[in-house]
């Protein structure tokens, strides 16, 4: 049997994994990818970079249907979903020949195989590759594996009927109605693509509100504007069954102990995501699993030594971008460079690509208050930016949480056209520790929306000008 070493494997190549290998390679360590499915993972095959293909689709077809109001005159749209997806699906396909290049650039071996952990062999583990003559040592081994769909008791996709995200993204036609089941990021994203093709949406959200995990009163004007948009919710809703007919799903539902069928040509489900915990080899080893996902520290560390864990396999937020940061820290950490920073989770942006878009960085207002002491609020609407209104996007608000007595953004929150570009802003404030006396002294420039983030710093501390 051939045997191969290396410094550092990495099990699984997408954002988390790939990331790492080349950092690890750039730091002088010889490193190695096992991946068995595409390079870039889920993420860049089948979840951030074709769905925003898609979105931006959906989002060029809403704004067909309002040229009129800017002065411009076409002439029928029509729908061409095979060649919407096929775009969608070459996209991901150019990026994940883009890692591959990369990898190889770098000089990072890549494992074509499902890989799985094996015995120490001194300072040494193994790493097994299934289907494959041959196995590899390396002194640490990274778990990439990430997460999959997670699913409900006695309620799983098939496919057909009942669709996961990755049959949500490559539909044959449009379905005349959609149910999709949670109102998370990923549900939302669905809902909104596929309403604004056409498709009647109802959407059913257990907690009490759609997007959980965003500021409170940014829920609320998103659910605002998606119900101005025709898209029917029902939150505090439990989902009791899915009945399959023969070209439609029904959908029971206990709304405060009454029960509510809604039958759609085809449901999605969203309800989170489980961690690739199965058949990693972690059984024997030290690894702990908790709620389907690996336990590590602040350096990515497992209890096993000389075996880390980064991206959707280990805890929230399940996020691209925080997967590539943790892999970074985690070889870093492993190659002793320099003064290596744990990551901070509360300075991840958090981004929705609906539309309207959402994000966020660090505290909601309900969480800062909850922290106690003073704070301060600031809110500023996109109705008074001048560049918001010459795009024709009126709608939206940037808000922002600050320590009242220190002057520390704990948070800022945005609804509107661009949120997910602009948020980068504040997470650079975050990250500096900028203080309100900083980001009042910084010049926005005129005319962008940007400018509306100076705005709500200002409103604040009871300084706005334009409203």
């Amino acid at each position: 049997m051939a045997e191969q070493s290396f410094d550092v494997i990495m099990i699984g190549g997408g954002p988390g994994g790939y990331v790492a290998a080349i950092r690890a390679a750039q730091l002088g360590l010889r490193a190695a990818v096992v991946e068995r499915e595409h390079l870039g993972g889920i993420c860049l095959n089948w979840g951030c970079i074709p769905t925003k293909a898609l979105l931006r689709a959906s989002e060029l077809r809403h704004l067909m249907g309002e040229l009129a109001d800017f002065g411009l005159v076409a002439g029928e749209v029509r729908l061409d979903m095979a060649r919407m997806v096929r775009r969608s699906r070459e996209v991901a396909d150019k990026l994940s020949k883009g890692v591959a290049y990369l990898l190889k650039k770098n000089k990072v071996t890549v494992f074509d195989a499902h890989g799985r952990l094996g015995a120490k062999q001194g300072a040494a583990r193994e790493v097994k590759l299934d289907g494959k003559n041959e196995r590899l040592l390396a002194r640490h081994v990274i778990l990439a594996t990430g997460a999959r769909a997670r699913t409900l008791p006695g309620i799983t996709a098939d496919g057909k009927l009942v669709w996961t995200y990755k049959e949500a993204m490559i539909p044959e036609s449009l379905p005349r109605s959609i149910v999709v089941i949670g109102a998370g990021a990923i549900g939302m994203e669905f809902a909104s693509f596929y309403r604004d093709l056409g498709s009647d949406v109802t959407v059913i959200e257990a907690m009490d509100r759609i997007l959980p995990v965003e500021d409170a009163e940014i829920s609320r004007l998103a659910r605002a504007a998606f119900e101005k948009q025709g898209i029917v919710f029902h939150a505090s809703a439990k989902l009791t069954a899915l009945d399959r007919g023969k070209d439609s799903v029904t959908a029971r539902v206990d709304s405060g102990g009454k029960e509510i069928a809604i039958t759609a040509a085809r449901a999605i489900l969203s309800v989170g995501i489980a961690g690739n915990v199965e058949n990693i080899g972690i059984e024997g080893t030290r690894v702990r699993v908790e709620k389907s996902h690996v336990a590590v520290n602040r350096w990515c560390e497992t209890d096993e030594p000389g075996v880390y864990a980064i991206g959707d396999l280990v805890g929230p937020p399940w996020l691209a971008h925080k997967a590539s940061h943790e892999g970074i820290v985690c070889v870093e950490r492993i190659a002793g460079h320099g003064e290596v920073r744990p990551l901070d989770v509360t300075n991840i942006p958090s981004c929705t690509y609906c539309r309207p878009q959402i994000a966020s960085v660090g505290l909601s207002e309900e969480a800062a208050k909850g922290k106690g002491g003073e704070i301060r609020v600031g809110r500023f609407p996109y109705r008074a930016n001048g560049k918001a209104i010459a795009l024709g996007e009126p709608d939206g608000l940037v808000k922002t949480v600050f320590d009242g007595a220190t002057g520390e953004l704990l948070g800022a929150h945005i609804i509107g056209a661009e949120a997910t570009e602009l948020i980068q802003g504040f997470a650079i404030a975050r990250t500096l520790e900028a203080t309100e006396a900083d980001l009042i002294a910084t010049v926005f420039p005129h005319p962008t929306l940007s400018e509306a983030m100076g705005e709500a710093v200002l409103d604040a501390w009871g300084r706005a000008l334009h409203v």
